[in-house]
């Protein structure tokens, strides 16, 4: 698939056009959303009405179509938001990351008009906050062939039951894409996707999580007991759900790479500013030879990351419905975000090195990206997960 050349240059910069939208969003996130980071990290802390507040400054339904009340933007630009939202404020970019792409997106690429219509308008004006449920106790790698949810049809509905685990907005989410077994027999082959919506008879929310990293951001358990789904809110054919599931994990794996690029790039600015101040042996410790080698290791390997999670995020652009999942693009965004999530930890970790004992004290900033930082490594597919799709790819076209 060729990259879009109104997206990038020959060089991998973004056109001017995204240049502009980075630039903007930037300002916004360093002004609006970076005073927030500190009382989050410290309390799992989410402001209220924060969704709303993204809606009326323009940074919700990104992807999504005017007649919904998106902005009409592309994935690439979604990117650029992503980045700068990321930098400034990772809890608020996993959250709309979640709802934006995992959520949004996957509605409005796998779902009828009627349902586009009747849900859509509501996650772009921030009434309703979205999550997607895949993960369960028993199943996290083996995502598709652990699950162990139903949902086995009664009528005009169906009677989901199960527990889906580490929900990125569980907590606080109005509308959840939740994935489950409507013909147990077919295995992979029979998942089936559904919009549950806050309020439905049988659907609870669980323990809610405190993390490592992204603290702020909410994750918790959902639980489905006998919960009763109406039929008109299953997106795409019944038993179709596998296609949806890994279609939309290569976009989310080009998305969220982005959020590596970003941590990497403040990480490296926060090294940069301190190796400047910081002074020991009557000198800053940016004279020392051996801080300036990790600081040029650091550059070098961000921008090898940005070049490459660009290129697949470019690639992701106009993915056809229903593609995704197998091929180039599936092995392209498997290995961006290996690259983005291995590199991100070794700038931090190289950044935090640089702080010394001020680094390791929780409450500075280079602190919380290195606890964030893990989950890249863990989130969308683990790292060995996507050397088993990057290899097995090499191996079939070989």
């Amino acid at each position: 698939m060729d990259i879009a050349t109104n997206t990038l240059r020959s060089n991998f910069e973004p056109a001017p056009q995204y240049l502009e939208i980075l630039s903007q969003s930037d300002r916004y996130a360093r002004e609006q959303l970076y005073p927030l980071q500190q009382r989050m990290d410290d309390e799992e802390h989410w402001p209220q009405d924060l969704f709303q507040h993204l809606a009326r400054d323009g940074y919700l339904g990104i992807t999504l179509p005017e007649k919904f009340g998106g902005a009409g933007m592309d994935l690439f630009a979604f990117g650029m938001i992503l980045q700068s939202i990321s930098k400034w404020n990772p809890a608020v970019a996993l959250s709309l990351g979640a709802h934006e792409n995992l959520c949004a997106n996957n509605i409005l690429r796998n779902g009828s008009p009627d349902q586009c219509q009747r849900l859509l308008p509501r996650l772009c004006d921030g009434s309703a906050v979205g999550a997607l449920a895949l993960t369960e106790p028993g199943a996290g790698s083996d995502a598709l062939g652990g699950m162990r949810s139903t949902a086995i049809r009664d009528g005009d509905h169906y009677v989901l039951n199960g527990r889906k685990l580490y929900i990125t907005n569980g907590p606080i989410a109005d509308l959840v894409l939740v994935y489950a077994k409507t013909a147990p027999d077919l295995g992979a082959k029979g998942i089936s996707a559904f919009v549950v919506e806050k309020g439905c008879s049988g659907f609870t929310t669980g323990q809610k999580f405190s993390k490592m990293g992204y603290r702020g951001s909410p994750t918790g358990e959902l639980i489905f007991d006998d919960c009763r789904v109406p039929a008109e809110n299953r997106l795409g054919e019944e038993n179709a759900g596998v296609g949806i599931v890994m279609s939309g994990l290569d976009l989310e794996r080009a998305i969220f790479s982005v959020s590596s690029v970003a941590m990497a790039e403040r990480a490296l600015e926060l090294a940069v500013d301190y190796a400047k101040s910081r002074r020991q042996f009557g000198q800053p410790i940016a004279d020392c030879q051996m801080i300036r080698d990790k600081l040029a290791s650091m550059y070098t390997t961000l921008e090898s990351m940005r070049a490459l999670v660009y290129k697949a995020l470019a690639t992701c652009e106009g993915l056809p419905r229903g593609a995704g999942g197998r091929g180039e693009i599936h092995k392209l965004t498997a290995a961006a975000i290996l690259h983005a999530a291995q590199g991100a930890k070794q700038v931090i970790d190289d950044a935090l090195q640089i702080h010394g004992g001020s680094g390791f004290i929780w409450e500075s900033e280079i602190n919380r990206l290195y606890r964030a930082a893990k989950l890249a490594e863990i989130g969308a597919g683990t790292n060995e997960v996507r050397k088993l799709i990057i290899s097995e790819e090499l191996l079939r076209n070989s």
